[in-house]
């Protein structure tokens, strides 16, 4: 293939052999194939084929995922349209995931809960909670993110079905009075909190 074939491919057409080139030759360098010169023949892989592969492991373990507007976890006062702030880069090991498919963050704003415990980190202000939004059906004590009266707020999911009612209730070292729902009523969970990412520690 020549190297405009290989600009035609890559839907570069506009681009000369020598920038496809240039591209080729900074990939044999990372590692990632190796040019046999006698013969102009790609081969996938280099001589260190270990090390092009870690690269591309470790790319793979860096998700992006959306951060959509903040929660409040005190009363549900901050609107939660689709509101998208930019991209939470973390790595999947942080975010507890390992593809970011249904996944968004969401900025805590609040302290009603700064006890809950999602694998040993608390959920504080100004830290993102990484959401699964495929899971719209949580289990009791699940934290959630529940969108009422379009606003959105972060508690944990209790179901009462003995009063016939769901209690979104705060983790808090302070006094926060619960939401105190009826199935019927207009509310939506968004998804689970499976992750927290912490803000940085002042030093």
């Amino acid at each position: 293939m020549s190297l405009r074939e290989m600009a035609q491919e890559i839907d570069a057409t506009d681009a000369s052999p020598q920038k496809i080139k240039h591209h080729l030759m900074q990939l044999q360098k990372k590692g990632f194939l190796l040019i046999d010169r006698p013969r102009g023949v790609l081969k996938a892989g280099a001589e260190n084929p270990g090390w092009a592969k870690g690269l591309m492991d470790k790319a793979k373990t860096l998700l992006r995922i959306p951060i959509i507007g903040t929660a409040n976890c005190g009363p549900a006062t901050i609107f939660a349209e689709p509101n998208y702030q930019g991209f939470l880069r973390v790595s999947s090991k942080l975010a507890g995931v390992r593809s970011p498919d249904g996944i968004y963050a969401i900025k805590a704003d609040g302290s009603s809960m700064n006890r809950a415990d999602i694998d040993g980190r608390k959920i504080e202000d100004g830290d993102y909670v990484i959401v699964d939004s495929k899971i719209a059906e949580p289990k009791d004590n699940d934290i959630i993110v529940a969108i009422i009266d379009n606003k959105a707020t972060i508690k944990r999911f209790i179901r009462d079905d003995a009063n016939e009612q769901v209690v979104l209730k705060a983790d808090s070292s302070y006094d926060y009075e619960p939401i105190y729902l009826h199935e019927d009523d207009d509310f939506t969970i968004s998804g689970k909190v499976i992750s927290v990412v912490k803000k940085p520690t002042p030093k």
